[in-house]
């Protein structure tokens, strides 16, 4: 879906007002599914999620984590509801031959990081994993999910967009009321500058601080060129924001739904226009994921740079995952009777 406007920090209004009762419901539906004891497995659990709908840099946190996590000598795996693909799993993502419409966009491009699990029900998916040698389990988008006893929780918040109008879904971005859900947390990564002043609703709770970086070999690329830039992700604006930080010139911005599965006649119409605006095609990783199936999708992705993006993690976080991690495995061990 298009995040409608009315949910940004600062717009509600009459819609947002007369919505507000079915958020309130939904707030409190989603509050009460929480309140159900998760499923413990045997291997640490480490949910990564946001506060709202829509992008807030999750997915490249999630890659740097089970980076640092593999470098740490774990093998860690992704779990994934595979939001916008049609396999309800447990089904392991094979890149090779997976598709975004099958098992979604995000788990698509993570797979080429480590391994990942799309299942709708993440308990089934853990037990496959766990069967397959993980022995750290990431979770994404998974703030608002029952289904696991966590051990670490991040809730990821783009200070660019907040927590929007304040409002529960439909009549603003939030998934839950945040008090709660911040009472569910163990840290915040808030991503980008605090524009909307969120971090004085986050106190009790440790922040942490990173940004977007691009690919700095392909930002050179596109420093000073005339670009048509296209995306479906939650924020748009957030890529443009990056390709004029590295200095490229957007001559057109072409923005779809989050998740948006690209048609041949789209693809057609975008190649047409950038050979009309004489200008590069330029969009993001997880886009470029949904441009495998058809002949103008395939020249699409074929003529367009693909933008990677990174996010570091501060040592301080990781240690507080690290330590986490290894209190989970001592609990599970002496459960066990190996100690």
């Amino acid at each position: 879906m298009r995040a409608p406007a009315f949910w940004q920090a600062g717009r509600g209004g009459l819609l947002a007002r007369l919505l507000a009762p079915f958020g309130w419901l939904y707030g409190r539906i989603t509050l009460a599914r929480l309140a159900k004891p998760g499923e413990r497995v045997a291997v640490p659990v480490i949910a990564i999620g946001n506060f709202t709908a829509g992008g807030a840099g999750k997915t490249p946190v999630a890659r740097a984590l089970v980076q640092a996590l593999a470098a740490r000598g774990e093998t860690p795996f992704i779990l994934s509801r595979g939001y916008g693909g049609s396999v309800a799993g447990p089904h392991r993502v094979e890149a090779s031959h997976d598709t975004a419409a099958m098992v979604g966009d995000e788990p698509l491009m993570l797979a080429g990081t480590c391994p990942v699990i799309v299942s709708r029900d993440r308990r089934a998916g853990a037990r496959l994993a766990i069967q397959q040698g993980a022995t750290v389990l990431v979770l994404d988008d998974a703030l608002h999910n029952p289904h696991l006893f966590k051990d670490f929780t991040l809730a990821v918040v783009d200070g660019g967009a907040g927590f929007g109008n304040g409002f529960c879904l439909p009549a603003g971005p939030l998934r839950a009321p945040v008090a709660p859900m911040l009472a569910r947390t163990d840290a915040i990564l808030l991503i980008g500058a605090d524009r909307q002043g969120v971090a004085a609703e986050l106190r009790g709770k440790p922040i942490f601080m990173s940004a977007i970086a691009p690919d700095t070999s392909l930002a050179e690329k596109l420093r000073g060129q005339r670009v048509l830039a296209f995306c479906g992700i939650g924020r748009p604006e957030k890529f443009a924001e990056t390709l004029r930080e590295i200095g490229a010139e957007i001559l057109a911005l072409r923005a779809f739904a989050d998740h948006h599965a690209f048609t041949e006649s789209e693809a057609e119409a975008l190649l047409a226009e950038a050979k009309s605006l004489g200008a590069m095609l330029v969009t993001t990783e997880k886009d470029a994921m949904r441009l495998s199936v058809g002949p103008a999708r395939e020249a699409l992705k074929q003529a367009a740079t693909v933008l990677p993006v990174s996010v570091a993690l501060a040592d301080e976080l990781l240690a507080a995952i690290y330590r986490a991690v290894d209190s989970s495995r001592k609990r599970v061990s002496t459960a066990s009777g190996l100690e």
